[in-house]
């Protein structure tokens, strides 16, 4: 055979070749597992962020150390942990790229766009007042940014193959906890007007409004995150505790609020399912809590304090570079008093691996 050791072609060249050939082996491979998720799109709140409020004048923000310490190269992206996040992982995972980049990131070429962006905004909840009393970027904001970015890319490649992207792209939706913890339980302005069950409503309103937007735009494969056990939470418990620094348990009525709500959301997903579209509820309730009440069994010893400083109040730029910093950060669930850390966003992110996997199958 002509590539055979015995032609007259050197073995140098026959050792190029195969490597050539080798790479396009690989390549394929690549594009293949590629093929069946373009892109991924995120939009939330902080637990899902990549630095959108580094260009927002707010006080929420993350661009400081010891933010991002154990982020590559040790950068504080804007990410509100020390590392990646679960849509990092979850991106990664599936081929698309290692990290998913804000879209306010004017640095972003259009490549990078075309793979997928983040779209979320530390602070920001379905309700409105929650942007405001946080001066991040309003959910309904989001949605006009995924709109200009759907311009952008038909423009640069054409209506028809953008309209293919979005359909086969994934989006992923972490929202809702600020509207509670921040909003509802904070300053008394929707306590007045709103019982808990009517604002429960009012949120799920909210949230099927955004769903019907990106349904419009041309989204079929969509993962909306229910709320985690909000009452376990580090600074959730320093504020509502008869004795902060001693009684360091989940605050039981407040996750049960987070339940109440989950089982709602869980029956309007039901009924938006439409032909043609594929919207997946996303349980981060029973993750979080199993790290909570089983931390050994995941390689946790902290699980009431985060990471930075005290770990039972510090967030945002109250954990600062003045800030201490715990020596191991993997054996703890939080890394500042509300964010999980890079350990338990990897737990997460195992636990959510096969719904990625079924919109593979789509």
């Amino acid at each position: 055979m002509w590539w055979s050791l015995s032609s007259s072609f050197p073995p140098v060249s026959v050792l190029f070749l195969l490597h050539f050939l080798l790479l396009i082996l690989f390549a394929h491979i690549a594009e293949t597992r590629n093929s069946s998720i373009p892109a991924f799109f995120v939009f939330g709140d902080s637990t899902v962020d990549s630095g959108n409020n580094n260009y927002i004048k707010t006080i929420s923000k993350s661009n400081f150390p010891p933010y991002g310490k154990d982020f590559p190269n040790h950068i504080p992206t804007g990410r509100f942990t020390n590392g990646r996040l679960v849509t990092d992982f979850l991106a990664s995972d599936v081929g698309i790229k290692d990290y998913i980049p804000p879209y306010l990131d004017p640095t972003l070429s259009l490549d990078d766009l075309k793979t997928g962006v983040c779209f979320a905004s530390a602070g920001t909840g379905f309700d409105p007042l929650t942007a405001q009393i946080s001066g991040s970027i309003p959910i309904q904001k989001q949605l006009k940014y995924f709109k200009e970015y759907k311009s952008k890319m038909e423009l640069y490649i054409g209506t028809e193959r953008t309209r293919s992207l979005i359909s086969k792209a994934v989006f992923f939706i972490s929202v809702g906890t600020n509207d509670f913890i921040v909003n509802y339980y904070g300053p008394p302005i929707r306590r007045k007007t709103y019982t808990i069950s009517a604002y429960q409503d009012f949120i799920l309103q909210l949230g099927q409004q955004f769903l019907q937007g990106l349904l419009k735009l041309g989204a079929r494969k969509i993962a909306f995150v229910g709320l985690p056990p909000i009452g376990c939470v580090p600074a959730v418990i320093t504020l509502n505790s008869d004795n902060a620094l001693i009684n360091r348990g989940c605050i039981e009525r407040l996750s049960s609020v987070a339940r109440d709500y989950n089982r709602l959301l869980q029956s309007k997903l039901t009924a938006m399912q439409t032909h043609g579209a594929n919207i997946i509820y996303v349980d981060i309730y029973t993750s979080v809590e199993e790290m909570i009440k089983k931390p050994q069994q995941f390689g946790f010893e902290e699980v009431n304090c985060g990471c930075c400083g005290s770990g039972i109040i510090e967030a945002s730029i109250l954990c600062n570079p003045y800030s201490l910093v715990c020596s191991d950060d993997s054996k703890y669930v939080f890394w500042d008093s509300v964010h999980p850390t890079e350990a338990a966003y990897y737990k997460v992110f195992k636990d959510l691996r096969s719904i990625v996997d079924k919109f593979s199958k789509d």
